[in-house]
């Protein structure tokens, strides 16, 4: 099915909406500016859960001012790009991080392209803006983290052959966290399992709020506008360090996310006043879920969870991101510390050539719709010194 093109004056001037058929087995959506005047550096923005390129609409013009062809896609799984199953049961591997990786490099390529200046990642875009530098440094000259700090890819047990391995049990980390949350008093959750049950996808495209209230609760308490969000380095990994951040990140356990989320719903003079996500915006991400539902969107969580797919990230064992990279963060963005020491792990161990961590005051977990300018410069200033060396 050909989606019709975004209405007049949905996009900012100079942003071109298409389809790119036959990318890595996608007819991939893209939103992309500086595209008139070819031979420009090129920038991929990849974006995270629940977004669409369209959350890019405000950094795209301004990035492509600055001499760039910059293109966001709808990833797999999202949006206008087809081409993906729509499934709880379907394979899950056409959504695991080096795949993705690929839908990415496919990009590139299909654009005439032998390497991007930089691949800017979001949220879930964040790890696989990573492994395309891991895996193809050559063609991802450098890399910026936004939002998700990347620890490095998981590895094999080290120095272990006169040991007994019997009692190593794969994946109990993850199976004792849940156990031990759901021990909590009150018991509790952590949303990262919940966005992988079968439930999370019917929740969510009909909620009792209706989609439109839920979205739009949803996208407000994890912004800088909400004053509950005081983000900080926990201090251990136990299920009570788990515990103490919002109800978004570790969820009551009988509750569904439209639940969680429902009592922070912001005022009426506060969506009024909320320019970076208008109603007319809103009504964007409204239609695109309400066609697609979330499904797509939320099997790289179940990714996440399955240890085969973790077990070929380890390929990349003991790897590091070698191309420039850089980590930037919202300052009321709990983002940034929700996997304890993946902040310090990213610094000292994941990456050799990090050039700063930044972290933008008064900006919650979208950044680029947030405080588009102040990114912008921040970006700038990377991609320009990262040229000048490379």
């Amino acid at each position: 099915m050909t989606l019709p093109s975004y209405a007049t004056g949905q996009l900012p001037d100079r942003i071109r909406s298409r389809l790119i058929p036959r990318v890595n087995g996608l007819d991939m959506h893209i939103l992309e500016a500086g595209h008139e005047r070819p031979g420009r550096p090129l920038l991929v923005l990849l974006h995270g859960f629940p977004d669409l390129a369209y959350g890019w609409r405000f950094l795209l013009p301004v990035l492509a001012a600055s001499g760039y062809h910059v293109v966001a896609p709808d990833l797999r799984g999202y949006g206008r790009t087809t081409g993906w199953q729509d499934a709880y049961d379907t394979p899950l591997a056409p959504f695991s991080l080096l795949n993705m990786a690929r839908d990415t490099l496919a990009l590139v390529s299909a654009l005439g392209y032998r390497q991007a200046a930089t691949v800017i990642g979001h949220d879930i875009g964040s790890p696989v803006s990573a492994y395309c530098a891991l895996a193809r440094p050559d063609v991802f000259r450098s890399v910026v983290f936004l939002s998700a700090p990347f620890p490095g890819p998981p590895t094999f047990p080290f120095d272990t052959a006169q040991l007994d391995m019997s009692s190593v049990i794969p994946g109990a980390g993850t199976n004792n966290l849940a156990a031990a949350l759901s021990a909590l008093r009150p018991p509790r959750k952590h949303y990262q399992h919940y966005l992988s049950s079968r439930q999370a996808n019917v929740d969510m495209s009909h909620p009792p709020q209706g989609l439109h209230a839920f979205l739009r609760a949803f996208y407000h308490v994890k912004s800088g506008d909400w004053p509950g969000n005081d983000p900080h380095v926990l201090p251990g990994s136990s299920a009570e360090d788990f515990a103490r951040m919002p109800t978004y990140y570790v969820m009551d356990l009988e509750k569904t996310m439209p639940e969680t989320v429902a009592p922070f719903h912001p005022s009426v003079v506060e969506v009024q006043a909320c320019a970076w996500l208008t109603e007319a915006d809103l009504g964007i991400y409204v239609e695109e879920f309400r066609r697609t539902g979330f499904q797509g969107a939320l099997q790289a969580y179940r990714v996440l969870s399955d240890p085969a797919l973790n077990d070929e990230l380890r390929l990349f064992s003991g790897g590091t991101v070698d191309v420039p990279s850089l980590f930037i963060g919202g300052e009321k963005d709990w983002g940034t510390y929700a996997t304890p020491a993946a902040l310090e792990l990213m610094k000292t161990k994941a990456t050799t050539c990090l050039q700063g961590v930044e972290m933008i005051d008064g900006v919650g977990h979208w950044i680029q719709q947030e405080q588009p300018i102040r990114l912008s410069e921040l970006l700038l200033d990377f991609i320009n010194d990262t040229g000048r060396t490379q």
